[in-house]
């Protein structure tokens, strides 16, 4: 006869309402869920002075980010990283790490989406944006 652990009899536990079921598979939801939020151009007077660049992080996301902008082509060169961001907190202008003559550049926004308690990166997402020098 071999010998095993088998379940034990009911104590406590209920049966969760559908409510409560809805509720937390809602919670889980809303917790995966992200908005990325960012005009699709940034326009700088000259690559030296601060520009009207728009990011924000929605109150409803529940995660901090990290937005970095690479121009897009051959190079993927960097000229702007947002530092963190947390939920409800936006960027309205900016300053390029790079200087860039006059110009219109095709360049990626990279969103790093991070966890709020361990701070380790879960993912990423990108969205095209236009950087416009005009001087």
């Amino acid at each position: 006869m071999v010998s095993g652990e088998y379940l034990p009899d009911k104590k406590g536990a209920k049966k969760m309402t559908d409510k409560e079921v809805q509720a937390a598979e809602q919670k889980e939801v809303d917790a995966s869920k992200f908005n990325m939020v960012i005009k699709p151009e940034a326009i700088f007077q000259n690559s030296k002075a601060k520009g009207k660049l728009f990011i924000q992080n929605p109150e409803a996301n529940a995660y901090p980010i990290e937005v970095v902008i690479t121009l897009d082509g051959a190079e993927a060169e960097q000229v702007y990283s947002s530092g963190a961001i947390e939920p409800g907190y936006e960027i309205t202008e900016a300053k390029l790490e790079k200087a860039l003559p006059k110009g219109k550049y095709p360049a990626t926004a990279t969103f790093n989406i991070y966890d709020p308690k361990t701070k380790e990166k879960r993912g990423q997402v990108q969205a095209s944006i236009t950087i416009v020098v005009s001087n």
